[in-house]
């Protein structure tokens, strides 16, 4: 099988976030049949919240990683859930704190539905926490539906989302 260009979505929040992107981002080049191409600087957002939920939680820490992998989109999805786990990451309730959250946000040109995965990842042009490092990385990317990546950027917002210096991450 062909190497495919994978987007992958980091965020934590909780033990340490910084602690926990670098350290996710240091494991995710170490993931089988896969290497680690280029990562995005890190940033800060504050939480999605959902619907009725009151509930305060500190801000989130967020990157996007480029791997290439000859794993299927299915194989990568269990091995980004196994670093979760490692990370003890708890899904408690739906945009809830978390040690470690990553997502498959893009697989190639690759449009996958199932009842465990769809990607490309359904929040993935809401959400400026994913959009702009994403942008940083790869300003010349189209989606699987043709949409130039810098044309959804463009009329992004970017209140809430801020650079974290590098002389904090390291």
């Amino acid at each position: 099988m062909e190497a495919v260009s994978a987007y992958i979505g980091l965020g934590s929040n909780l033990q340490s976030p910084v602690a926990q992107v670098e350290s996710a981002l240091v494991e995710l080049a170490g993931l089988p049949h896969s290497r680690k191409v280029r990562a995005s600087s890190l940033y800060r957002s504050a939480p999605m919240v959902a619907e009725g939920d009151l509930a305060a939680q500190p801000d989130y820490v967020n990157a996007v990683v480029l791997i290439e992998t000859t794993l299927s989109p299915h194989q990568l999805l269990a091995q980004l859930q196994q670093l979760e786990q490692q990370h003890q990451r708890h899904r408690e309730r739906r945009w809830g704190p978390r040690s470690l959250d990553l997502d498959l946000l893009l697989y190639g040109d690759a449009t996958v539905v199932s009842s465990d995965l769809q990607v490309p990842h359904p929040g993935l042009c809401e959400r400026n926490f994913v959009l702009i490092p994403l942008f940083e990385i790869a300003p010349d990317l189209r989606l699987p539906d043709n949409r130039a990546l810098a044309d959804i950027v463009s009329a992004c917002s970017r209140a809430g989302l801020t650079a974290i210096p590098r002389g904090i991450c390291g």
